[in-house]
């Protein structure tokens, strides 16, 4: 008898995560009915730099209120974009030194600095699922000041200080876009992207001072989507204040709120999952909550990229 052994290697595996995100972008008669909790998206700028191509992460200034910070997708240098509500560039910075391997979320949170505010960048893109470890890099974060704004992707001004994080699964490579960091303790939350099956929840502490070993994040369980199209995560977001927690795929927006302020945050993950609508995004692959934590942000790959806004009611 001939036995015939089928094994899917990680480019096969590769193309079938490729064809599930068409499947997701070409679903907008999908009939998931949305949160009655915020309003109807709104478009309100479109980003004016054009070397934003594929906005892969997204997070609200904690220095300078209005103002909002986005990366590149895998393909770029190792680039932070800062734009303001209007869409208008307040300045391009590079993280010297560093390759851009497969950047694909940010965050913002506290760090080793008292009183001082740090953006966190996710080298955490796998999609062949081979790395040893990812990183996350931990920048303090700029505050621009008059002319910054004629800074470039070819004339950028430079980060050097920052810090090299590196960490891995406690059971084996993973594919993941979406990098929360808590607001008042600083763990780091990654959940990754799963074409089949319901995403999974890790968590770590980060240590306040990068001393060059590998940190094991810990495995906190999964969530289930209330999608069709299961865990395609590509991006998720904690709201300043620490209550709630919101995840976006190709399709739309999924949000947990916590019961009350004062509850433990690790109740987040069993409370019920409400969907929203995101309005229409040619790839969105970045969101995060504004400032006051009153309305949701996205972006879309493209260029120019549009910046949508999705208030609470």
């Amino acid at each position: 008898m001939l036995v015939c052994a089928v094994v899917l290697s990680a480019s096969v595996l590769f193309l079938l995560r490729r064809r599930a995100q068409a499947v997701l972008r070409n679903a907008a008669s999908a009939t998931i009915p949305a949160s009655s909790s915020y309003r109807t998206p709104r478009r309100i700028a479109t980003l004016k730099d054009t070397a934003i191509k594929e906005s892969s992460g997204l997070v609200a200034s904690r220095q300078t209120p209005g103002m909002y910070w986005t990366h590149n997708d895998s393909g770029d240098g190792p680039f932070l974009y800062a734009f303001d509500e209007r869409g208008r560039s307040r300045g391009v910075w590079k993280l010297n030194g560093i390759k851009a391997r497969d950047w694909e979320a940010m965050s913002a949170g506290p760090g080793p600095g008292p009183k001082k505010n740090y953006l966190y960048v996710g080298d955490i893109g796998d999609n062949g699922q081979r790395r040893a470890d990812i990183i996350i890099y931990r920048v303090p974060e700029p505050v621009p000041v008059a002319g910054d704004e004629l800074s470039t992707k070819r004339k950028p001004l430079l980060a050097t200080s920052f810090e090299t994080l590196r960490l891995r699964y406690p059971d084996g490579p993973h594919d993941a876009e979406a990098l929360l960091i808590h607001p008042r303790n600083g763990k780091v939350y990654l959940i990754t992207k799963q074409v089949f099956g319901n995403p999974h929840i890790y968590e770590a502490t980060l240590p306040l001072v990068s001393l060059g070993e590998t940190l094991t994040l810990s495995h906190l369980g999964e969530l289930e989507i209330p999608s069709m199209f299961g865990g395609i995560i590509t991006d998720g977001a904690i709201s300043p204040d620490g209550t709630r927690v919101v995840f976006c795929d190709y399709l739309r927006g999924y949000e947990l709120v916590l019961k009350s302020a004062n509850a433990d945050f690790k109740t987040i993950w069993k409370q019920p999952m409400t969907t929203i609508d995101l309005g229409s995004r040619q790839q969105g692959e970045a969101i995060t909550y504004r400032l006051d934590g009153r309305a949701l942000l996205v972006t879309s790959e493209g260029s120019p990229a549009p910046l949508l806004q999705i208030e609470r009611r």
